[in-house]
């Protein structure tokens, strides 16, 4: 007997790609009407969303290796191009997929076992070394300091 489930999933299903598509905004320009009517207003801003992000990027760059959030930084300034560049559109697109997609495979029983597996193993190779190094020189450093 069909109870009509596999249609209402279905439908549910369709719903689901529908509003995914409709949460997409197009790509171009963000700029409000009145600066996309005017050509060189609409270029200026241009000019200035792309200098902000430039300039945002580049702190995300320099964070990298100093403390802070480079990467975050890093994808906040590409969201300020996005704003107004189709490839910055794309890109942010591109990586937002790209990080869902490892995040569900990070979900996998598998990963899951072989990621512990190996931090295990890194833990057991640290602890030893640690031990190696104690036991050669002791609590003390390795180098000696003269009190003056």
């Amino acid at each position: 007997m069909n109870t009509g489930s596999d249609e209402s999933k279905m439908a549910a299903a369709v719903d689901d790609v529908a509003e995914q598509v409709k949460a997409e905004k197009p790509f171009g320009s963000r700029a409000p009407e009145f600066i996309k009517a005017r050509r060189t207003l609409h270029l200026s801003w241009q000019v200035g969303v792309f200098i902000v992000g430039l300039a945002v990027v580049v702190a995300g760059i320099i964070m990298l290796p100093l403390p802070g959030p480079g990467w975050v930084v890093i994808f906040g300034g590409m969201a300020i191009w996005a704003t107004e560049f189709v490839w910055a559109q794309l890109v942010l697109r591109w990586t937002k997929r790209k990080v869902t997609e490892a995040a569900q495979r990070a979900l996998d029983p598998r990963v899951r076992r072989r990621n512990i597996i190996l931090t295990s193993i890194a833990l057991v190779i640290v602890a030893a070394l640690g031990g190696i190094y104690l036991w050669k020189f002791g609590i003390q450093m390795p180098w000696k300091i003269n009190d003056q």
